[in-house]
């Protein structure tokens, strides 16, 4: 048996979460469709994460647990707030942030909206090109 320094489980604990978590935003950007029921699930999922993660370790804050709310409350926006947010957050990729125009509002509003928030993405991705 190997004593690992606290300092370096931490740094191991952080690590492991912080690609959890980002694990989980790349999940949910997979998804093909979605109820406003299986948002809940998300949320309740991501919770229950958070619970069994704060008995196992001592770091707090939970390194990107932010990043993967921001995420699912996205799921709520109405397609006014959605272009404000998706010009706000440019710390998801452009497939999460197509996803959730295509999953989230895809049946909510007409084509011409959703180009239009398709073209904000797109937008936003040019410079990164």
């Amino acid at each position: 048996r190997v004593r690992i320094p606290l300092p370096v489980s931490n740094i191991l604990w952080e690590h492991c979460i912080r690609l959890a978590n980002r694990t989980l935003v790349e999940g949910y950007a997979n998804v093909k469709k979605c109820s406003n029921e299986g948002r809940a699930l998300m949320q309740l999922d991501f919770q229950q994460f958070l619970m069994k993660l704060e008995k196992l370790t001592d770091i707090r804050p939970i390194p990107d647990k932010e990043f993967v709310e921001t995420y699912i409350k996205a799921y709520y926006l109405t397609e006014n707030d959605m272009e404000t947010w998706i010009k706000e957050h440019r710390e998801y990729s452009t497939k999460q942030l197509t996803n959730l125009v295509n999953i989230c509002l895809g049946t909510y509003i007409n084509k011409k909206a959703r180009q239009k928030l398709l073209a904000t993405i797109d937008d936003i991705d040019r410079p990164k090109r």
